[in-house]
């Protein structure tokens, strides 16, 4: 059984988000701080939730009673879907915190299971994220592990989007945190060489929807996940015509095994939590990007005032 680490600092004040970074070198150190936190939590009354990998949560569960204290939840869905990880994660904080109790949360993504660099990027730009979606609550308190022992491990980078780092036990202010990062946190790579151009304005969704299928149905693309992609394909490209000066530029490739369809235009979406949390009844607007994440394998959004917008949706390509 691994012993308790330290006792850590208190847990959030009211109305406060806690967003914390524990770095780890093995899988004695992962149980050491993870099993500390979840039982400093436990012996506070407080409820615990926990999105790891599998291989992870197995770890934890040798380690802890199945008494249903800790819920384990399951990432399949999303674990791959950096763009859909804060909608669940205000999903299952708001199970547990209807509850009245205060929650703690130990999230880990999948980094050894990213496939592109693009995939990473995202990863860790959703990370950084995470401190602008709860910033107004509901309070409640993440840890993260990050193996640095992984050969794409980037702790530098991880650091700036946590305001607090987990070191012994112990919870300390991180230094290194950048609370303004802008929305262009990651730059996105150049497009691929060759690409296929096409620029379109009112009127021209049924060429550009036919444009894609020609590229997706060569690469081999077709049935279902087509029709979805040709769908979040008119989402955008809608966008770009009502809200990015009328007309906006596609640019189609393949990469990392996968069909990227590009969007540029001249608006700037303000919001770069923009469709990462699924709309409620009552909003108006908002829903269109919502429904990107849900039909694409990967989207990357980066947008500037200076420059506009640029949107990437990624389609895993059949093996």
């Amino acid at each position: 059984m691994t012993s308790s680490a330290p006792r850590a600092t208190t847990s959030p004040s009211a109305e406060e988000y806690r967003h914390e970074l524990y770095p780890y070198r093995s899988k004695e150190e992962f149980l050491e701080g993870t099993i500390g936190f979840i039982r400093e939590a436990l012996e506070g009354g407080e409820a615990v939730v926990v999105a790891v990998p599998e291989h992870k949560a197995s770890l934890l569960r040798s380690e802890l009673s199945e008494d249903g204290a800790v819920h384990y939840v399951d990432t399949t869905k999303v674990a791959r879907h950096p763009g859909r990880l804060i909608g669940a994660w205000r999903e299952w904080i708001d199970e547990h915190a209807a509850r009245g109790r205060p929650v703690r949360g130990i999230g880990e993504s999948a980094w050894e299971d990213a496939r592109s660099q693009a995939e990473l990027e995202e990863l860790r730009y959703h990370e950084w994220l995470l401190n602008k979606a709860f910033a107004a609550g509901p309070t409640w308190w993440l840890l993260c592990p990050y193996d640095t022992g992984s050969e794409r491990a980037a702790l530098a980078q991880m650091s700036r989007c946590h305001p607090a780092i987990r070191t012994a036990g112990r919870s300390e202010p991180n230094t290194t945190y950048d609370p303004q990062t802008p929305f262009d946190f990651t730059p996105l790579g150049h497009s691929c060489d060759p690409y296929e151009e096409f620029l379109y304005t009112s009127g021209d969704l049924p060429a550009l929807r036919e444009k894609i299928a020609a590229c997706a149905e060569q690469l081999g693309l077709g049935d279902r996940r087509l029709r979805e992609l040709r769908l979040a394909a008119t989402e955008v490209a809608t966008n770009s015509i009502r809200h990015g000066g009328g007309q906006g530029v596609l640019r189609t490739w393949s990469e990392d095994h996968r069909l990227v369809c590009e969007f540029r235009d001249a608006g700037y979406i303000a919001d770069p939590l923009a469709g990462r949390s699924r709309p409620d009844r009552t909003q108006i607007g908002g829903r269109g990007l919502w429904l990107v994440h849900q039909l694409c394998d990967l989207v990357e959004i980066r947008s500037t005032p200076d420059e506009g917008t640029t949107i990437r949706l990624h389609a895993e390509l059949p093996a």
